[in-house]
């Protein structure tokens, strides 16, 4: 009836399809969600007529692919997900976080250069000024765990800032600021230690946006000096040296992203279409 809601059929999800049909998603898509490689190196490879589904060459990164129903070869070789690996990067200053930059400045992959891992992508960002800890992994559903905003781990970091704060600054941190329409705030602030002219505070963050240290300290005229992350979760940067990187243990991995219940049943995440033969090189 006209203006009426209509019920969905058993059987089925919002979309009207059948709820267990299986899902579709795009070439490009399928190779960074198991790890191969980046999103964006994906799309080069189809491009450059690298990729082949079922022994045809596909161009377009966007090729829609059936979970579990296709066989692909990257250069005539089996494209097989690779053993999944974590992290951990005390990132030094001067380096920006990201696989290919434009402009070309040194990058974090730096300190990566001939361990012989498989492609991992960053989890969380830091910019090119900051330093400490950075994690790394090609398990995109761990990755994602970590970074969301809700269940997320909190982040600490120790930031050497151009003025003896007093306690007034202290709490007006914690309380906020809007900044071009996004609300900034530190969910703890601590000073650590103070000479003449600066000083260095502990501030924790249990959100994540863009130089969010940066851009409230600077709604307040305070200048960051050093901008350091010693911690997330649990997980402590320790005496882990500038540029050096270590393995996560496993019970370090599962503190920082329990798995949730929908991944423990196997909803997490669709079946890769690749084969299971691990590749990894590390």
């Amino acid at each position: 009836m006209k203006g009426g809601t209509r019920s969905r059929p058993p059987g089925t999800d919002p979309s009207g399809k059948p709820a267990d049909a299986p899902r579709r998603h795009g070439l490009a898509r399928v190779l960074s969600k198991a790890g191969v490689c980046s999103r964006s190196e994906a799309e080069r490879w189809v491009r450059a007529g690298r990729v082949r589904v079922d022994g045809r060459v596909v161009l377009d990164p966007e090729h829609p692919l059936h979970d579990g129903m296709r066989r692909i070869q990257v250069d005539g070789l089996e494209a097989a997900a690779p053993r999944r690996h974590y992290l951990v990067l005390n990132k030094p200053r001067g380096l920006v976080t990201t696989a290919r930059d434009e402009r070309g400045r040194d990058t974090v992959y730096r300190c990566l250069d001939g361990s012989g891992l498989p492609w991992l992508a960053p989890v969380g960002r830091l910019d090119k000024a900051s330093e400490g800890l950075l994690l790394f992994s090609n398990d995109p559903e761990w990755a994602a765990r970590v970074l969301d905003p809700q269940h997320g781990p909190d982040k600490t970091y120790h930031v050497q800032v151009d003025r003896v704060p007093d306690a007034a600054l202290l709490a007006a941190l914690c309380d906020g600021v809007v900044e071009e329409g996004e609300r900034l705030r530190a969910k703890s602030v601590a000073l650590l230690r103070s000479g003449t002219r600066n000083a260095w505070l502990e501030i924790v963050l249990d959100e994540g946006r863009n130089r969010q240290i940066r851009r409230l300290l600077a709604a307040f005229d305070v200048g960051v000096l050093r901008l350091v992350r010693v911690a997330i979760g649990e997980l402590q940067l320790g005496t882990l040296g500038k540029g050096q990187w270590r393995e996560l243990e496993a019970a370090e991995r599962d503190a920082l992203a329990p798995a949730s219940a929908d991944s423990t049943r196997g909803n997490a995440k669709p079946p890769s279409p690749l084969s299971p033969r691990e590749r990894g090189r590390g």
